[in-house]
């Protein structure tokens, strides 16, 4: 029989106790510079403008709670995942991420960058500082990930295998540069990048699938993927739930907070009721994180 999945935030230390997990490993996370998360909040405080839907953040708390929260939650690790939005900000945001991660344990120290001449630097100066993920945002930055700028960044990347969680899919909003096409032309020049397709690739579903099964290092987050809110707006064919199935050592857990606009426990019980087993929950929800992020048992 299936554990039940989590009724609410409360329950859901009960949920992966009783999967036999010691807690979750969430790879996509933000903790942003307080300016910087405020202008996140507004962007989603005006979603209808946007998105043409509703965005209630569920956890606009100051930064000292949100870590209480995904404390109790049983978050065992995560990242902190800064992203530019123009030229000139990722070394500044991949400072405050290096400080914030300083004095948080449980953090996945993270980094990010944006093509401009001199990203391999501050990238070359993460990596050897312990960066342990990158995240970029090809619809928010607006730039063709396939840059000539970013050569040398995606061959280091490469090289050291260090994962980089991109955010590439044409959801919640098309981009001039999203979509599979874009990652197809950046594996065929660097095939052994170990990306993490954001949201599943949604709504490119079935294209992102395909590149997950070409490439070995390509994995997917499952972040708002299979909620009440994204299948409302992007639905997921059921037809595609076994060949998900089959990719269970290479999907990881994503949530997004704390810019969700649902409770955390949600993301979990959506993830539950596809109905591909509990030995698949203990994957996604733990044990590829803990396994990509070399995280003691």
């Amino acid at each position: 029989m299936s554990v039940p999945p989590p009724v609410d935030d409360d329950d859901v230390p009960r949920f992966w106790r009783e999967l036999g997990l010691p807690g979750l490993v969430d790879v996509h996370v933000h903790f942003l510079p307080p300016r910087v998360q405020a202008k996140v909040w507004a962007y989603f405080e005006a979603a209808r403008t946007h998105y043409g839907a509703e965005w209630p953040v569920a956890y606009p708390l100051p930064e000292d709670e949100r870590l209480a929260v995904l404390a109790r939650l049983g978050v065992r690790a995560f990242p902190t995942l800064p992203y530019p939005h123009k030229a000139g900000m990722a070394a500044w945001l991949n400072d405050w991420s290096a400080g914030f991660a300083a004095t948080h344990p449980q953090v996945l120290r993270s980094a990010t960058f944006f093509p401009e001449p001199e990203a391999p630097h501050y990238v070359a100066e993460a990596l050897d500082a312990g960066v342990r993920v990158f995240k970029v945002h090809v619809q928010v930055g607006s730039f063709d990930p396939r840059d000539a700028l970013l050569d040398p960044v995606w061959a280091r990347l490469e090289e050291t295998g260090t994962p980089v969680v991109i955010h590439c899919g044409s959801g919640p909003l098309r981009g001039e540069h999203t979509g599979p096409a874009p990652m197809a032309g950046l594996l065929e020049r660097h095939p052994r990048l170990q990306l993490v397709i954001a949201h599943l690739g949604m709504p490119e579903y079935r294209e992102f699938l395909d590149l997950a099964e070409r490439y070995e290092r390509v994995h997917l987050d499952t972040t708002m993927f299979a909620t009440d809110f994204t299948e409302r707006l992007m639905p997921f064919d059921p037809a595609l739930r076994p060949r998900l199935g089959a990719l269970r050592d290479r999907v990881l857990l994503g949530s997004d907070f704390p810019s969700i606009p649902y409770p955390y426990a949600h993301q979990l019980a959506a993830l539950a009721r596809l109905g591909l087993g509990d030995d698949w929950l203990r994957a996604v929800l733990h044990d590829n994180g803990a396994r990509l992020f070399g995280l003691p048992a």
